[in-house]
């Protein structure tokens, strides 16, 4: 309903639909050159090599019918840059890395740095791109949550449906949790209520002049 409501088709690239479209451009002469591509730059942000979990993905793979639907529809909308059946492999693909709290915070600090590793010293992002990754999480990362977490939170962060979620406190660091149960938004709940404590007593929230 989301495609067909919004004229850009792709409005929000933490969601599914604007996830596969985003994977979509993903650079490569062929599907394996692609995969490289997105997990070599997973793994830098991590600062260590990562790895999909093959049970996750062929559960997923196998039932993934609604995504493989959404990748057709926005390809009839002129929003799909490569086959759509391999945009929604890859996407998949990327949902089945394994990831630990650390590797989560790790990737958080990436971004919090201006896109260089706090790990390898290594640039992994250029700081303007950066900048712009952090706005769309700060406005889109908790899904229909987004708006009610800035304002109870009021810092860049993005949640996983497999109970993960990292925050970004802007020239400061990032933090990861893992907790599975999930609200009815799909987000962490006792990741929440932990990355709210600190942002409140460690005085992070990007409107906040001091700690609570």
């Amino acid at each position: 309903m989301a495609i067909e409501l919004n004229a850009d088709r792709t409005m929000n690239p933490m969601v599914n639909a604007g996830a596969i479209a985003t994977t979509s451009l993903v650079p490569g002469r062929s599907h394996a050159e692609k995969w490289c591509f997105l997990l070599d730059g997973l793994s830098r942000f991590a600062g260590r090599g990562l790895a999909m979990d093959e049970a996750v993905y062929a559960s997923e793979a196998a039932t993934n019918q609604r995504n493989q639907g959404i990748a057709r529809l926005l390809q009839g909308y002129g929003r799909m840059y490569c086959d759509p059946d391999e945009a929604t492999d890859l996407y998949t693909r990327q949902c089945a890395v394994n990831v630990t709290a650390r590797d989560l915070a790790v990737m958080g600090a990436t971004l919090a740095d201006g896109g260089v590793n706090p790990v390898t010293r290594e640039r992994v992002l250029d700081a303007d791109r950066c900048r712009r990754v952090l706005a769309v999480m700060a406005t889109a990362g908790l899904y229909e949550q987004s708006g009610d977490w800035l304002y109870e939170v009021g810092l860049p962060g993005k949640s996983g449906v497999a109970g993960g979620l990292v925050t970004i406190a802007p020239g400061k660091g990032g933090l990861g949790t893992f907790s599975p149960p999930l609200d009815e938004a799909g987000n962490s709940v006792r990741g929440q209520l932990a990355t709210r404590f600190l942002s409140e007593q460690l005085g992070l929230n990007l409107f906040a002049s001091r700690p609570a």
